[in-house]
């Protein structure tokens, strides 16, 4: 018998070329995701693009919803005009995701949104983000994604937030590769995480289930603990939806 809730992950647009053999292209998940979601006991169902129907029918097979990381959020979703800097903008994507995200908002249902998905959760209550980190003063390095480069730096979690309580630590370590950041916080997100140079690296709703990340915890959680615990309270609190 099959258990375990049921996760929603929109995925990536593979462009043309991008796989050997796949000339026209395709969709993809990065396997770290999947494998944190089973090791917290989840089995996962992929979305595309495609899947551009109502987002309250689509999510209602679905026990959490998790928004992983990308391209850039298109700016005209936020009012700014695009810095040259901008890569992978997928508007069909997006809308999909903010979609399901306000969809999920509305039911209760868990969600967990990691790098570009905390972005993403940042616009969709009408926050605003900053295009290109490295062309901002005082900042340290966060990671490039277009060259894979990853920077290693500490997150600051907020005393008391649902965060550092899932987490068990203020302080984690965290894996990061992102050239944009939130900057106006969205309607109801409340900022429980900081990096040292003060940029916001943890979202939580102020009602809902929604805890966002600006950093990657699939890149460490099979060796820490800690990351891992954002995935395993995530899917126990699919559990829960889905017992309800």
């Amino acid at each position: 018998m099959v258990s375990g809730p049921l996760i929603a992950i929109p995925t990536y647009h593979l462009a043309p070329g991008r796989v050997a053999r796949w000339p026209q292209g395709g969709y993809g998940v990065p396997s770290p995701y999947v494998d944190c979601l089973r090791r917290a006991g989840a089995r996962a169902v992929l979305l595309t693009e495609a899947d551009d129907g109502d987002p309250a029918e689509l999510l209602m097979l679905f026990h959490g919803l998790l928004l992983v990381g990308g391209g850039d959020v298109d700016p005209a979703r936020y009012g700014a005009e695009p810095r040259s800097e901008l890569y992978g903008v997928e508007p069909d994507r997006d809308r999909l995701e903010i979609g399901l995200l306000l969809a999920a908002d509305r039911t209760g249902m868990p969600a967990l949104a990691i790098c570009r998905g905390a972005q993403v959760a940042n616009v969709a209550f009408g926050g605003t983000l900053l295009q290109h980190l490295p062309a901002i003063d005082g900042l340290l390095e966060h990671g490039a994604p277009v060259e894979d480069a990853v920077a290693t730096h500490d997150v600051r979690l907020a005393p008391g937030s649902r965060i550092a309580e899932l987490c068990g630590t203020d302080v984690l370590s965290c894996s990061s590769h992102h050239h944009q950041g939130v900057d106006r916080l969205g309607d109801g997100l409340v900022a429980t995480g900081w990096s040292p140079d003060g940029l916001v690296e943890a979202l939580e709703r102020n009602h809902g289930s929604l805890v966002a990340v600006q950093w990657h915890p699939e890149d460490t959680a099979a060796s820490d603990p800690a990351q891992q615990a954002l995935f395993d309270a995530f899917v126990a609190g699919a559990q829960a939806y889905a017992a309800v």
